[in-house]
């Protein structure tokens, strides 16, 4: 049984010092996901005890091709808190951030308590507003990388995020067409079908994990339901944006040195 405390201390203050550690399977050896949820949960109650509020859950490995190359048969999700936000058209400091990247991906803000398993129209029930948003995710592993017990006890490598304008509910998210650019070249294309080939069945998935946990995704939290391309290393950008067609765009700055 992995010191959950002690490792969940580790990847907090890893995050916080914008520092990278090695791979806790590399120390711990096989670390089950059971536990490594259990060390994601710690570890974002030390940020909840710092102030922070719990404002939404993302998910991961919401490609098909990517869960066969984890050898993977379910998403992974992980927390976001109110530190995490950030607002559109807004400027971030590099140096919160070790070695971040960024990917396209689909949001939505809920209206109602969603948890277990649900159905379709039970989950765009729920929905209050849908948007296209940025994830910005930093592993706090040396050399981004790790092993599925890692990135899940590293909260899925989740580090900020910005939305851009919410549209209404009923606003088809199944197919937008995506392109995200820094520093205005252009760095992926996609399609928001990438996502599980359609972004409700993640919300689904949301509802379904996190429920399985004990958490009920709550009126008000944003969901974000995977990246629609693969992510972009920001290395020494000073912008990001993407513009989804009909979602519209959303986008952020980027402002000083690495850490």
């Amino acid at each position: 049984m992995a010191d959950i405390a002690a490792i969940a201390a580790r990847l907090d203050e890893a995050a916080l010092g914008a520092r990278a550690i090695a791979q806790i399977t590399g120390q711990e050896g096989e670390l089950p996901l059971a536990e490594a949820y259990e060390i994601q949960r710690a570890a974002i109650d030390r940020r909840l005890a710092r102030g922070a509020t719990l404002v939404g859950v993302k998910m991961g490995f919401t490609s098909e091709a990517k869960m066969i190359q984890m050898g993977l048969k379910d998403q992974i999700w992980g927390r976001l808190t109110s530190d995490m936000v950030v607002v559109n058209g807004a400027a971030i400091e590099r140096a919160r951030f070790i070695h971040p990247r960024v990917e396209p991906e689909v949001a939505v803000r809920l209206k109602a308590p969603l948890a277990g398993e649900v159905t379709r129209a039970e989950a765009l029930a729920a929905v209050d507003a849908v948007a296209a948003a940025l994830e910005i995710i930093d592993s706090r592993y040396e050399n981004f990388r790790f092993a599925l017990g890692d990135v899940v006890a590293d909260n899925a490598s989740s580090s900020a995020f910005v939305t851009g304008p919410w549209l209404a509910p009923d606003t088809d998210v199944s197919d937008v067409a995506m392109t995200m650019r820094v520093d205005g070249e252009i760095v992926e294309t996609g399609t928001s079908a990438a996502i599980l080939g359609d972004p409700i069945r993640s919300l689904i998935a949301a509802a379904r994990l996190a429920g399985a946990a004990g958490l009920v995704l709550q009126p008000g939290w944003t969901i974000m339901l995977g990246g629609a391309t693969a992510a972009a290393a920001i290395g020494d950008a000073r912008s990001v944006s993407l513009d989804a067609g009909h979602l519209g765009r959303v986008g952020f700055t980027i402002e000083g040195g690495a850490a």
